[in-house]
């Protein structure tokens, strides 16, 4: 439906079309019931944070709910739907898990073995019939430069590797090297048919219903622990065996919240002004989590409830009125922690026409508010942006110490609008010790920061969609983009894996060196004296001028090795050497 025709909608008709797009469907749910006592943004957060939601896994119930929530509070405040299907919600397929089909088979000379008890394909395997030849690979890990490294050396092509669980190096955790997906990756790339894993004691075979990476071009398998002497001998003999895969994806639809504040003025209200932020988080942490080991719910508080509560109330504070002259697109994206997800198949399936989008406003991390500032990245994709973030600062009740940053692309969501050529603005508070860790909760937010933040978007977005004498006309400047930041430097970025050093950088724009807020309790940076505060001038004989450049030079590095940082603290320079550690 497009928009000129939801402009004919009244608010009870919009209250009536979210009923039936909650409850009127086979996958409606029950959703928690709001906490009573709070109000405002804090009342969204705690909503959004509750253990209740789970996380806010992108495709979860709990994310199901949130959207719910959002696009109730857009339909309580009177705006239009601008989803599709005369709705709030705007749906997109993703890969939810994986699940068997009927054709699964392995077998070695003339032994079956079973299904579900002895093996089991991964999620991400491919679906085939193959015969072949095992080989065994040992644990599968290669170091092509050491001449004692036999698997290196082994011609794998058109056979069925045998490897082992892990990486003995870095005995129970987790490690890039020793993950299933990715000696299966290495092991594709060197032409081999297909790939086995065996199991570990006292492990139990793997459950492919929540596996969502990518499918490989070949299939793998997990052997039971108790068949994996069997598997060792028969491909150190070169048996033949038979591997039949049948694995097929199970997908879910994820949803965009977006809601539409038409423009009071006939000429400009064609023109929009877009305000977003991400609602989704980790769920129960894995990929992305910075305590990799904790099986518990990522609440997400500040990452990315605050925004997505500022978003809320900045249409609030709209829609009460006098109505802007152009038109207020609010989005609520899910997704993000993904990659962007739900932004990028927003601008790729846009529902209003984005040749007509003024600018993109994104909230992310903006309820942690220290001392009063604030960073806002985008100062840089169009040339009035000093002026109209400067009046609107000074015109809320208590200005906020605004750092400028110039840059349009970054890991959150406004990339994806900078992406199509649209002027954007991302607000940002800052990193903490608790991002991306089931600590985020909503007690640590702070209602006075995130009440500022607010009130100072409302203002930029007044300034924007103003009409008139007042109209605003932007000059876009598109620059280049860079490669992306640094691990755990903002919402989007997952934890990863490679060197590891522990610092929580300060995002804030400095004109040299890069200030940490902070180090993680145990990390190497702990261990090497590193403190809240200090600033690293130099990394390893490497300048830092700023967080790129510190990015690069870490990304040079392996676990392990030993660095030199140099930092400077209360006026002075300060070495400190530090051995790198392996990123889970």
């Amino acid at each position: 439906m497009s928009h000129e025709t939801q402009s004919s909608f009244k608010s009870f008709s919009s209250v009536l079309v979210l009923t039936l797009a909650t409850f009127g469907s086979a996958s409606a749910q029950t959703c928690p019931a709001a906490t009573p006592g709070l109000t405002g943004a804090m009342a969204h957060v705690q909503y959004l944070a509750d253990d209740r939601l789970e996380g806010r896994a992108v495709g979860s119930p709990g994310a199901r709910c949130a959207a719910d929530y959002i696009a109730r509070q857009f339909s309580d405040l009177g705006l239009e739907p601008a989803g599709t299907e005369g709705n709030y919600f705007q749906p997109f397929p993703i890969r939810k898990g994986a699940e068997l089909g009927s054709a699964n088979r392995l077998a070695v000379s003339t032994a079956d073995f079973t299904l579900g008890t002895d093996w089991t394909p991964f999620g991400f395997s491919a679906s085939a019939d193959l015969q072949g030849d095992l080989i065994f690979g040992g644990s599968g890990l290669s170091s092509p430069g050491n001449p004692e490294d036999r698997f290196a050396r082994m011609d794998i092509s058109g056979k069925i590797v045998v490897l082992e669980w892990g990486d003995p190096d870095a005995p129970g955790r987790p490690s890039l090297r020793g993950d299933p997906h990715f000696k299966a990756t290495i092991a594709a790339g060197r032409d081999a048919a297909g790939v086995l894993i065996l199991a570990p004691s006292g492990m139990g075979l793997p459950a492919m219903d929540g596996e969502t990476r990518n499918a490989l071009d070949i299939p793998v398998a997990i052997v039971h622990a108790d068949r994996a002497e069997a598997f060792r001998v028969a491909a150190q003999q070169a048996s033949r065996a038979r591997l039949q895969t049948d694995v097929r994806e199970t997908r879910v639809d994820a949803r965009n919240v977006a809601a539409l504040l038409p423009g009071s003025d006939p000429a400009l209200r064609g023109e929009y002004v877009i305000v977003g932020a991400h609602y989704d988080h980790l769920g129960m942490g894995g990929d992305g989590s910075l305590a990799p080991d904790a099986n518990e719910i990522h609440n997400g508080a500040d990452d990315n409830a605050s925004g997505t509560a500022a978003v809320v109330e900045i249409a609030r504070a709209l829609a009460a009125g006098p109505r802007p002259a152009r038109s207020v697109l609010f989005l609520a994206f899910t997704g993000e922690e993904r990659g962007l997800w739900g932004s990028a198949f927003y601008v790729a399936q846009p529902t209003i026409d984005l040749a007509s989008a003024v600018a993109m406003l994104n909230l992310d991390m903006v309820g942690r508010v220290n001392q009063d500032a604030l960073t806002v990245f985008g100062f840089g994709t169009a040339g009035e942006w000093n002026d109209i973030v400067d009046a609107a600062n000074a015109g809320i009740s208590q200005p906020l110490s605004i750092s400028k940053a110039p840059d349009g692309y970054g890991p959150s969501d406004h990339s994806s609008f900078y992406g199509a050529g649209i002027p954007v603005l991302h607000f940002f508070s800052n990193t903490h010790a608790d991002y991306h860790r089931p600590s985020d909760d909503w007690p640590k937010i702070n209602a006075d920061g995130l009440a500022r933040v607010a009130e100072l978007t409302v203002g930029v977005t007044r300034r924007l969609a103003a009409g008139g004498v007042d109209v605003v006309q932007l000059t876009p400047i598109q620059q280049e983009q860079r490669a992306p930041a640094a691990p755990s430097t903002s919402s989007s970025s997952s934890s990863g894996y490679g060197p590891y050093l522990g610092t929580i950088p300060d995002m804030t724009p400095r004109d040299f060196g890069l200030r940490i807020t902070g180090v993680r309790e145990g990390s190497p940076a702990d261990d090497a004296g590193l403190q809240s505060g200090d600033v690293i001038v130099e990394f390893d004989g490497h300048a830092v001028a700023d967080i790129y450049a510190y990015t690069y030079a870490l990304r040079d590095k392996v676990p392990g090795d030993e660095v030199v940082i140099v930092v400077e603290r209360d006026g002075e320079r300060v070495t400190m050497r530090a051995v790198l550690a392996e990123r889970r």
